[in-house]
């Protein structure tokens, strides 16, 4: 089974340009997994990214992750 919070802190931490500082808050709720990425202020464009498109395509692979264990996740960007 995929554990959701640490592939979200793997895939942040091979973006950004201070890994040490990537942060992961997770929460359950109604079957849906909740989690808050939090990144250094210096690394925030680079994890959203154009219009968004960078924040977007992690959603995404997140989703797809979620999908082949069967749940549901949100993905908050702070």
């Amino acid at each position: 089974m995929v554990n959701l919070k640490e592939t979200l802190i793997e895939l942040a931490q091979a973006i950004v340009d201070s890994p040490d500082e990537v942060t992961v808050l997770e929460s359950e709720e109604n079957g849906t997994v909740n989690l808050t990425l939090s990144v250094a202020q210096d690394d925030m464009g680079m994890v959203i990214g154009k219009h968004g498109k960078i924040a977007k395509a992690i959603r995404t692979v997140m989703k797809a992750a979620a999908g082949t264990c069967g749940k549901k996740v949100n993905v908050e960007i702070k």
